[in-house]
């Protein structure tokens, strides 16, 4: 059996987790990326998401369905739902 040392410096607060290579390729393969908005692009997201939970609230959301039956009408037609 191989030992192996590792600094404590990398083992802070018990934050170290050793898994095969192959599992962790896959692991990163399906992580979805992180995106961080600044300035105006940040404002105007920040903007929509409030404007979507007011009407969530006051119950003005419709379901999917309805939504593509009414701005994709030849969906239904293609995928059978």
């Amino acid at each position: 059996m191989n030992t192996i040392t590792i600094p404590k410096n990398l083992i802070k607060n018990d934050d170290l987790v050793i898994i095969p290579r192959k599992e962790y390729e896959n692991m990163k393969a399906r992580m979805m990326p992180i995106f961080y908005l600044k300035g105006k692009n940040a404002k105007l997201l920040d903007k929509r998401v409030s404007e979507g939970i007011e009407e969530y609230r006051a119950g003005k959301m419709e379901d999917l369905n309805s939504f593509l039956k009414k701005e994709y009408p030849d969906f239904h037609k293609k995928y059978g739902n």
